[in-house]
């Protein structure tokens, strides 16, 4: 049941979303946003994070251009409390396209200049942002030099469109290692936290749902087994790069058949991310951002948009029904782990009323972090907005058009083309102009 977003006040909304038989925390006082946060020694300012939407944008040997220099520093002065850059590969062979960014020996005083200008310009308004990379093997969607090239923990007769190369054991061994070369690369450039990017189809979520992989400790039917890389890995991290802080972005549901938390017909079934999380709890980690579905396959599901990518299959669901699907699923693993921060997703399709649902949510402890992805590309500057007059500007907010996501599939350079019209805008018409 696609629709628009037509909800000019509170009531619209609320109305909308009662008919829908939902109900949805909404407040007028918006306090909780800015309440700070204690991590690891580390002073939050506010509860506020820019999600890890890639740009598509790096230079060619995987370092930060220009382009993506702006997006950061637009990032810092529009006050957000954590940073959570984009998805950064561990090898060349993992990138997801050839301007994917890529850390590695090589370049990593170009990734400390980032960090370096991004501090620099969150401090002019006293903000000190945590500096969080997400860290990634593409696996199934690897695009090295623009051609699909996957490589697979497993086979899933949904996303497979052509035959993987099913990866060994050693060869998992081995891009364990390139991810510990990355983490130390990654600690001398200044971030303050890793990611290990476990959602969305890629390699570590593959790994948490093969169940179909025989003869290997890392899958089959015994989930011990298909967590082992990723609690392997953060072991790794944390014993041979002390000192930074180590998380996750992981999917809480894959909502398809074969994936990670879901029964047999690819439905919700938390019953192994629950159990995740408890490893994970037991490991130390006390900052997890959750997230739902593939962009590759259902992209409603934490992305609801007004507009649909050109021929793609409009979802059977209203677009709030997947805002409600995503908060409750948070609250649900949130309430269950109150001593870990949990970032929250698909809040961006609320518009100018994301600050209302969003300190709603954290005030009833539902989450303690409000994660802001595409909205971040059109309105990085909301939290500082909120702070200054006390509410959003309408004619800045994130329209869910899908323009953004039709740049990078179309592996262009990400952004919004509508409130930043002249970079990404015209990115769009030539996007376009090829046809494409």
């Amino acid at each position: 049941m696609q629709e628009r977003f037509r909800y000019k006040t509170r009531d619209e909304l609320l109305e909308r979303v009662h008919s829908l038989g939902l109900e949805m925390p909404f407040d007028d006082d918006i306090s909780p946003l800015f309440y700070p946060a204690s991590l690891n020694g580390f002073n939050i300012p506010n509860r506020f994070v820019v999600q890890p939407m890639e740009g598509y944008d790096s230079e060619k040997d995987g370092s930060p251009s220009g382009l993506t220099k702006r997006r950061y520093i637009r990032y810092a002065t529009g006050n957000s409390g954590i940073l959570w850059y984009e998805a950064v590969a561990v090898s060349p062979d993992g990138r997801s396209n050839p301007r994917q960014l890529w850390i590695n020996i090589n370049n990593v005083k170009n990734f400390a200049v980032l960090n370096e200008e991004v501090r620099k310009s969150a401090a002019i308004d006293q903000i000190s942002p945590l500096l969080v990379v997400q860290l990634t093997h593409s696996g199934r969607y690897s695009k090295p030099e623009g051609k699909s090239k996957p490589v697979v923990a497993g086979l899933n007769a949904i996303l497979d469109k052509e035959p993987p190369y099913i990866l060994s054991d050693d060869d998992l061994k081995k891009i364990q290692d390139q991810y510990l070369v990355a983490a130390k690369s990654v600690f001398k450039s200044g971030f303050d936290a890793i990611d290990l990017k476990a959602c969305h189809g890629y390699l570590i979520i593959d790994l948490l749902a093969a169940r179909s992989r025989r003869n290997s400790i890392y899958g089959g039917e015994d989930y011990s087994k298909r967590f082992r890389f990723l609690l392997e890995t953060i072991d790794r991290i944390k014993s041979e790069v002390p000192g930074i802080i180590v998380t996750t972005r992981l999917n809480i549901s894959d909502l398809y058949e074969g994936g990670f938390g879901v029964n047999r017909f690819g439905e919700i079934d938390y019953t192994e991310p629950l159990l995740l999380i408890e490893e994970l709890k037991s490991r130390g980690i006390k900052l997890i951002n959750l997230s739902m579905g593939s962009p590759y396959y259902n992209p409603h599901v934490t992305r609801p948009y007004d507009n649909p990518l050109p021929g793609q299959k409009v979802p059977g669901e209203h677009p709030l029904e997947g805002v409600m699907k995503m908060i409750n699923g948070t609250s649900l693993f949130q309430k269950k782990f109150p001593e870990i921060y949990f970032v929250g997703s698909a809040y961006s399709y609320l518009r100018q009323f994301i600050p209302n649902v969003g300190a709603s949510v954290i005030k009833n402890g539902g989450a303690s972090f409000i994660g802001l992805g595409r909205s971040s590309f059109a309105y990085p500057s909301l939290p500082h907005d909120l702070f200054k007059d006390g509410k959003a500007d309408p004619s800045k907010v994130c329209i869910t058009c899908s323009g953004c996501t039709r740049l990078i599939r179309n592996l262009r350079p990400g952004g919004c083309v509508i409130r930043d019209r002249e970079i990404y805008g015209n990115e769009l018409k030539k996007l376009i102009a090829d046809g494409e």
